[in-house]
């Protein structure tokens, strides 16, 4: 006698109820047409009789695979992956899984990333564009092949998708406006790879910060870097031998920040007294360096959340895609820490 034992299929579920193997594979797969009391003698019978639901036999057979695909730049970077949790959450509500892919800020990652969700099958795809990445043709072919496909933070809107950004220009405008009105007037920038869209707006709210508070632009106060702590430390440097060094730095985002902290204090110089810093980003770390650094809240899980939510709804709706491609813009949010507030409230200033 043999010990195997028979795999339970639809088959037997619908021998059980009498009823169709068609109407129980729309029954597991909650389909609409399907009453409920259907539903729920289905599922009991399912329990009983210990069936397994086979989801990649199901998905080849509706078209359907409800997993969404996301592509981050980093996942060693809190910032994506507070958005990943924003993302998971709205999928979760939906019934979906979510499938990551980390870039590693490298072109032939990502483009590796899109190739392994299209012979995933994934239902649609989230994803946050590499510093590296300059030619988007492998995003167009998700595009081309009628698959959501919704940017977020990293964005270029030539793709005609929708996407999800913080307003890059406002939160840069609003941070040097913050150091300004500490008293600093030889401010700097370091600045990051201008063909990414957030880091060339953070460099425009920049200049127009000074513009409006009539501080004139002085192009060496202005370094441009690589986005990371050693770059950070790099460019600190080499603002801190130029012949007038500045009273204020403006950093595109706070591992940047965090290397030039590392180079200020290695000059023997005092944070906030003798530079103050900000960052942008709000990265977890900021909080507990000394002094604490004050950076630009992205609304992360926000962002997160919205882009999910844009991805769903285009799902549902049953029109082409991309037909008419939303840009939701999020306000950014200064935080104002010890690095950058050199007079305290009720200082008597």
């Amino acid at each position: 006698m043999s010990n195997r034992i028979s795999k339970v299929t639809i088959l037997d579920i619908a021998r059980e109820l009498n009823i169709t193997a068609a109407t129980v594979s729309r029954a597991l797969n909650d389909h609409p047409g399907i009453r409920e009391s259907t539903k729920k003698a289905v599922r009991e019978t399912a329990t009983r009789l210990n069936y397994k639901h086979n989801k990649i036999a199901s998905s080849l057979r509706l078209g359907k695979s409800n997993i969404v695909g996301v592509i981050i730049p980093s996942a060693e970077i809190n910032f994506f992956g507070s958005v990943v949790h924003g993302i998971e959450k709205v999928a979760a509500e939906n019934n979906y899984t979510v499938l990551i892919y980390q870039s590693n800020e490298l072109y032939e990652y990502e483009k590796k990333g899109v190739q392994t969700f299209l012979q995933s099958r994934v239902d649609g795809v989230l994803a946050s564009i590499s510093k590296e990445t300059i030619n988007l043709d492998h995003y167009s072919e998700i595009r081309n092949r009628g698959i959501p496909l919704v940017l977020f933070d990293r964005t270029d809107d030539k793709l005609g998708v929708s996407s999800v950004v913080v307003d890059d220009y406002a939160g840069a405008f609003q941070a040097t406006s913050h150091l300004i009105e500490e008293g600093c007037r030889r401010v700097a920038h370091i600045a990051g790879q201008q063909h990414v869209n957030i880091f060339n707006l953070r460099l425009k709210g920049y200049i127009e910060a000074l513009n409006v508070h009539n501080i004139p632009l002085n192009e060496d106060l202005i370094v441009y870097g690589k986005v990371s702590i050693d770059s950070g430390r790099e460019c600190m440097k080499q603002l801190l031998a130029r012949p007038v060094i500045p009273d204020a730095v403006f950093a595109v985002e706070d591992f940047t920040a965090l290397g030039a902290i590392q180079a200020i204090k290695a000059a023997g110089l005092r944070i906030p007294e003798d530079i103050a810093i900000i960052g942008f980003a709000n990265e977890a770390f900021g909080e507990y360096l000394t002094p604490s650094l004050s950076t630009v809240n992205q609304q992360t899980v926000t962002m997160g959340e919205e882009a999910a939510r844009l991805l769903f709804e285009g799902l549902r709706s049953g029109e082409p895609f991309h037909a008419h491609p939303r840009k939701l813009v999020l306000k950014p949010q200064v935080i104002c820490r010890g690095s950058s507030v050199k007079y305290p409230k009720g200082d008597g200033r």
